[in-house]
């Protein structure tokens, strides 16, 4: 498995990676993190390029909603315990 891309970003970390045939986007915040796995032969979705703009624009919204509900459960997971 190799990088191929990275984003910065104010909220969440993005690493690309290629393998497999697949890219992997991976979204980290804090202790918390998400991936998610992309066909390299979906022709929906290209190139790298294609990977990187549906990563910054489309989904990472998404994926820090994603975010703070896992923060919460974790939180009250961790008061429980």
């Amino acid at each position: 498995m190799r990088v191929v891309a990275e984003i910065a970003h104010h909220q969440a970390h993005i690493s690309i990676f290629s393998f497999n045939l697949k890219y992997l986007i991976k979204i980290e915040r804090g202790p918390l993190e998400q991936t998610y796995k992309i066909s390299q032969l979906d022709y929906l979705i290209p190139d790298l390029e294609a990977v990187k703009r549906l990563a910054e624009d489309r989904f990472l919204p998404l994926a820090l909603e994603v975010f703070a509900r896992m923060e919460e459960g974790f939180g009250k997971a961790m008061e429980d315990f």
